[in-house]
């Protein structure tokens, strides 16, 4: 068996989330316009699952005669038609979620809870948790119930994806694919506006060049390695980084905890300074953007998808805990306000270089995440735009065409991230809060419960639909909550204006 498709922890975080020609596209088969946002973080490593899950099948199935599952009406609470063999691995959902969650919004949550306290910040990042647990389920039932709707064949080795975007046509409308679309876009501008600015900020403290060329460097970098490299080279050297990620990081907490880093836990908290930290802890747990592709990889089983959600998303919850507990337990000893991933630095001489390399390590896999699934968005949206006849192209023609639009995608993409990252002081800030606060609460707080509820108006004459009648209250409490969060944000901002 080739040991590249074997799981391994060196994948956790691969939903980088490209060459096309050697890992199959997972969206072939969508229609434009349906581009699941940061998929190729996860691209490479579930073409080798599906691969190993097929030798497998190969080697321990002997008929030639493959069943089809019967067609069924969407039901949205009920468990998929049994198949003969189950499709993916929930070791393998569970390790792509818990590689997800863990990467550079760890870096900004410290900072922003210290003001706010422990206690308040943990309890606080638990309720996120269980709101984001909640949109998660949500999402994962919206899109099995419209693959049985479509009728997806899942049997076939090669995944087809349903994108949030997708979603969010099919139960809204034109307007609800709009929203998604628009979300889309100002979601990769803040998040590579974000990372760009962060890595600045950690090669200014590491080798002391100033941030403004550190960002536009280590960019253009990552840059070149997506275009020159590919799918492939990319996609290796994201599992390496991602793998000794979360190396550095259990080693950094096992040591903080052995030091005492648990100090300062008994400081009161201020509850009052709790809202200004919700953006930022839901922009450090969010993983919804894998659903889409865990419905698909899986099978559409509803009963493994849950259960791989609860666990994956456990495990970065007690991740950021601890974190967060260590951080500002010596933030609270501090006597001005710093970042308390600095004062780790200063308290432990030993493990600098440890914290300055995981802070690095978190913000590469994310920017590679986030680069390679917007310029896929991007180039989609200009291939949709350029109304050239196919049949008056030359295959020149089609060749100049194909990288033109690649590199008008790479500049859309890169020359705005580099020219507010260099230009706005504190962008990672600004930009997580944006992200968290705004365009993630409204793809993944506010739209699924919309679209779960226009999916019942749609098939409330349908029996099957008795059960999501009864969870309809559950709904609106869910949206409004998430919209709550987007009008909190709305308030922050205007106060911080007026000062």
């Amino acid at each position: 068996m080739d040991a590249q498709c074997m799981p391994s922890s060196s994948s956790l975080h691969s939903k980088s989330h490209k060459n096309v020609t050697v890992i199959p596209p997972l969206i072939r088969r969508q229609q434009k316009n349906t581009t699941v946002f940061f998929k190729y973080r996860i691209r490479g490593y579930l073409a080798c699952a599906c691969r190993w899950q097929q030798e497998r099948r190969e080697i321990t199935t002997q008929s030639p005669l493959v069943m089809k599952a019967k067609k069924v009406p969407v039901e949205l609470s009920e468990e998929p038609a049994k198949v003969t063999e189950k499709k993916g691995t929930v070791a393998v959902a569970v390790a792509l979620i818990i590689g997800t969650s863990i990467g550079s919004g760890m870096l900004a949550l410290p900072q922003k809870a210290s003001p706010a306290g422990v206690i308040p910040s943990s309890i606080c990042m638990i309720a996120c948790w269980g709101f984001l647990l909640i949109e998660a389920l949500l999402l994962v039932e919206i899109n099995v119930g419209l693959r049985r709707k479509q009728g997806k064949n899942e049997d076939e080795g090669e995944l087809e994806v349903i994108s949030i975007r997708t979603m969010a046509q099919e139960t809204l409308g034109d307007w609800g694919g709009t929203l998604a679309t628009i979300t889309y876009v100002f979601l990769g501008y803040t998040s590579m506006i974000a990372y760009s600015s962060k890595s600045g900020e950690i090669l200014f403290h590491l080798v002391n060049l100033p941030e403004s060329v550190s960002s536009c460097l280590f960019t253009t970098i990552f840059t070149v390695l997506v275009s020159v490299g590919g799918t492939q080279a990319t996609d290796q050297v994201n599992q390496w980084l991602t793998a000794s990620m979360i190396g550095l990081l259990l080693a950094i907490e096992v040591i903080a905890v052995a030091f005492g880093g648990w100090s300062g836990l008994e400081g009161s908290g201020d509850w009052g300074k709790v809202p200004a930290t919700i953006p930022v802890m839901i922009f450090a747990l969010v993983y919804h953007d894998l659903a889409p592709v865990l419905c698909a990889y899986l099978g559409g089983d509803l009963k493994r998808l849950r259960t791989s959600i609860l666990l994956g998303s456990i495990v970065p919850l007690l991740a950021l805990l601890v974190w967060d507990a260590i951080a500002l337990g010596l933030s609270a000893q501090a006597d001005q306000v710093v970042d308390p991933v600095l004062l780790m630095s200063e308290r432990w001489s030993g493990v600098s270089y440890m914290l300055e390399a995981f802070s690095l390590l978190a913000v590469a896999t994310s920017l590679i995440g986030t680069l390679l699934g917007f310029l896929e968005f991007l180039k989609e949206q200009l291939k949709n735009l350029s109304r050239v006849s196919k049949a008056t192209r030359t295959l020149q023609g089609e060749w100049w065409e194909r990288n033109k639009i690649n590199f008008t995608a790479k500049a859309l993409a890169v020359a705005p991230t580099l020219v507010v990252s260099t230009i706005v002081p504190d962008a990672f800030s600004a930009a997580t809060d944006i992200a968290g606060g705004y365009c993630m609460t409204i793809l993944y707080g506010v739209l699924p419960p919309a679209m779960a509820w226009a999916m019942y108006n749609r098939e409330r004459e349908d029996s099957s639909q008795n059960e999501l009648s009864r969870v309809r209250p559950a709904l609106l409490g869910v949206g409004i909550l998430a919209s709550g969060i987007v009008v909190e944000q709305i308030l922050q901002d205007f106060s911080a204006l007026h000062h």
